[in-house]
């Protein structure tokens, strides 16, 4: 991955890259059942590609299209795929220790870039390297791959989605809950994480029953303020 010429920055790019490939090989599936749908949900080629380059977010560009199709109002819309991100938050404040110190700028495209994918590639790092001094350009790295194969895999969806109008029956949807557990299940380790999953899952067990997945999302809510509340109660003690 080195060579006697090449920046210590760009190595950390490219390792950060090449540490991305198993999570981006879940995630392409997941790509290319949301081209095929948002092919058929979306008024445009432009709007539903537009989708992946703005808001390069799996979950919640599924959820917009399924509101899309209910013909729900913007502020739903926007207010739905702000509490299913929220757990990005969490996210963040895990990561806050490696850009605290950047620039604005850093700060601003790392932040966009950051997805489940690459906060756990980012957590196995950190853990392998405590203190990394080109951290930002790994992260860097994972995010612009991420981003680069997720907007390639959703155009390729939404060129050939039509050729395969039943792409989304085929179980393909499984690689992205595969993908999914390999994220979540190493990092129960830490108490903040732990306390937010079980608080997630009693809570969205108990409210199944809500209309409109109202349960799934209140739980979604519920979960991060139970593990940023667990994170500045160990960072006070």
């Amino acid at each position: 991955m080195t060579t006697g010429n090449d920046s210590p920055g760009l190595n950390a790019f490219l390792l950060g890259a090449r540490d991305t490939i198993p999570m981006i090989v879940g995630a392409m599936p997941f790509g290319l059942i949301y081209g095929t749908l948002a092919a058929q949900a979306l008024p445009s080629f432009a709007h539903s590609q537009l989708m992946s380059a703005t808001v390069f977010a799996g979950s919640a560009q599924f959820i917009a299209l399924g509101l899309i199709a209910g013909h729900a109002g913007l502020v739903v819309i926007w207010l739905t795929t702000f509490v299913v991100n929220l757990r990005h938050m969490l996210y963040a404040a895990t990561l806050l220790p490696s850009v605290a110190a950047l620039p604005l700028r850093w700060r601003t495209v790392l932040g966009f870039l950051l997805t489940d994918e690459t906060f756990a590639v980012m957590v196995a790092r950190r853990q392998s390297v405590p203190d990394d001094p080109e951290i930002r350009w790994y992260f860097l790295g994972s995010g612009v791959a991420l981003y680069v194969t997720w907007n390639m895999v959703t155009l390729l969806g939404l060129v050939f989605g039509s050729a395969f109008p039943q792409l989304q029956s085929l179980g393909l949807d499984y690689a992205i809950v595969a993908t999914f557990v390999a994220i979540v299940v190493p990092q129960l380790g830490r108490m903040p994480h732990l306390a937010a999953a079980i608080a997630a899952g009693l809570l969205a067990y108990l409210w199944q029953d809500l209309p409109y997945k109202l349960g799934l999302l209140a739980a979604t809510m519920a979960g991060v303020a139970v593990g940023l509340a667990c994170a500045r109660w160990r960072a006070h003690a």
